[in-house]
């Protein structure tokens, strides 16, 4: 039993999500795109789930963040991948894959072949069995990757509403979650073996502005110290966290965010592996000519940084996957990924962005005390990477356009001085941005000057067909 299609997309993700999206725009027909998920639901908007979904009033529910909201584009509710003939293949794991004969075999048995493979096969979360602590399997530890996990993460919350919450980790998803909770009236409590939050991006300072304000909150802090076991009761609930450095945390409930490993294991010695996902050039092409890896899983090269880097965040899962198509759509038409690094997170009524790369010297500005301030990285005598906390859209465009421009800075003081207005100055000296292949630019609007184009162009078509559409009628469509 088996199934031929042209493109296939393994995963259902966001990077599918807008892979589909992307092939709409640029013309499939029907049954030729398949889209292949281990989740239940078509693709949504992950973010989704660390922030909106654990609200405890009103909170985001599907189909309401369903791809591509989270660019305010159209939604793509199952209903509109039936629309464009797209074969959607959910709640199936695919067990094998052979790329050279070009085929996927699945857990059902089902022998899917290809023309293109996408493989959007995101990443998992580590356990904490791999650093040899047990009790994922209790039933009051959650983890928060997809759907369920975060169905099981909202209905242990509401249980223990006054409770005690322990949050194992300091980056993105401990951060959030930590947030979530709060809002949720819970005593929270984050562990984690860094000296400082989000250590990966953040200098001290920056983390101690944040820190402060979630212990204004309500929030605690323990650094530098690890979870070595659980207590637990007799019903197999967790009801105490022991730590190395001696400390005992009574729990409620444990929320576990220590990282994410690439979902690779399909390809393993079949395409080349680097920095732990599928490594692929500038057209996001594997080392088999037919096979295109998008989103977490994929290594590309960053041209910003001059080196192949994986990126785990959405605004690159979102790009990546637009650029994948285009290179296998129009091949001649599309340059390489130029992608800049863009990070950010929105939590109480913070909202930080940062672009580029925390590399070489800091410089902070602004007033650390109030709302606004940031920082840049210099490195050789450039901008290599802006940070920036409560700043305007204008202010962030900013940031964003004097990074990707990497202007000359010979006076560290006169920077510190400047703060933002550097980067504002920066951004009306430069030329004006052309339109750019997909998957190029570095803000948040994608494709912007494309938008302007089909405004025009649709008021030509409609004009031509506007006899006809008279006489016949036309069913306007729903998104």
């Amino acid at each position: 039993m088996g199934r031929a299609f042209v493109y296939v997309i393994v995963g259902g993700g966001v990077a599918a999500g807008y892979a589909a999206h992307e092939f709409v725009k640029r013309g499939v027909s029907q049954g030729e795109l398949c889209i292949i998920s281990e989740e239940p639901v078509a693709p949504y908007e992950r973010p989704a789930l660390s922030k909106g979904y654990l609200l405890p009033e009103a909170p985001a529910r599907l189909p309401s963040f369903h791809c591509c909201v989270g660019t305010n584009e159209e939604r793509l509710a199952p209903k509109w991948y039936k629309e464009h003939g797209i074969e959607l293949i959910l709640g199936t794991r695919v067990k094998s894959a052979d790329v050279r004969r070009k085929t996927l075999l699945t857990a059902t048995g089902e022998t899917i072949s290809y023309k293109y493979l996408i493989v959007a096969t995101g990443a998992r979360a580590l356990k904490l069995e791999e650093f040899g602590v047990n009790g994922s399997d209790a039933a009051n530890v959650c983890y928060l990757r997809d759907l369920a996990d975060a169905d099981r993460l909202v209905n242990v919350m509401q249980s223990c509403t006054g409770g005690n919450a322990v949050v194992i980790g300091g980056g993105y998803i401990g951060m959030e979650c930590a947030a979530s909770l709060v809002i949720n009236k819970l005593n929270v409590t984050m562990v984690f073996p860094e000296a400082h939050c989000m250590a990966r991006l953040f200098t001290p300072k920056i983390a101690s502005y944040y820190e402060e304000f979630y212990q204004s909150k309500g929030v605690k802090f323990i650094k530098g110290t690890v979870l070595t076991s659980f207590d637990f009761n007799a019903d197999g609930k967790v009801i105490a966290v022991n730590l190395r450095d001696g400390s005992k945390l009574p729990a409620d409930m444990v929320v576990i965010g220590i990282g994410i490993r690439p979902n690779t294991s399909l390809f393993e010695g079949q395409l080349t592996m680097e920095k732990g996902g599928i490594k692929v050039n500038g057209k996001m092409q594997s080392s088999n000519s037919s096979v295109y890896a998008i989103g977490d899983v994929a290594a590309f090269p960053v041209k910003a940084v001059g080196e192949t880097r994986r990126l785990e965040h959405v605004d690159s899962a979102r790009k990546s996957a637009r650029h994948a198509v285009a290179a296998i759509k129009e091949p001649e038409k599309t340059g390489e990924f130029d992608y800049l690094p863009f990070f950010y997170s929105r939590v109480f009524t913070l909202s930080w962005q940062f672009y580029g790369d925390n590399a070489g010297e800091v410089v902070h500005f602004g007033d650390f005390s109030g709302n606004t301030f940031g920082a840049y990285w210099i490195h050789k005598g450039q901008l290599v990477g802006s940070f920036l906390e409560g700043g305007t859209k204008e202010q962030y465009d900013a940031i964003s356009q004097a990074t990707r421009l990497k202007p000359k800075v010979e006076d560290l003081g006169e920077l510190e001085r400047q703060g933002v207005e550097f980067a504002l100055s920066v951004s009306e000296k430069a030329p004006s941005p052309q339109p750019t292949e997909v998957g190029g630019g570095s803000g948040m609007i994608l494709e912007k000057p494309l938008y302007a184009w089909h405004a025009a162009a649709g008021v030509i078509v409609a004009a031509s067909v506007a006899a006809f559409a008279y006489w016949y009628g036309r069913r306007r469509r729903r998104w």
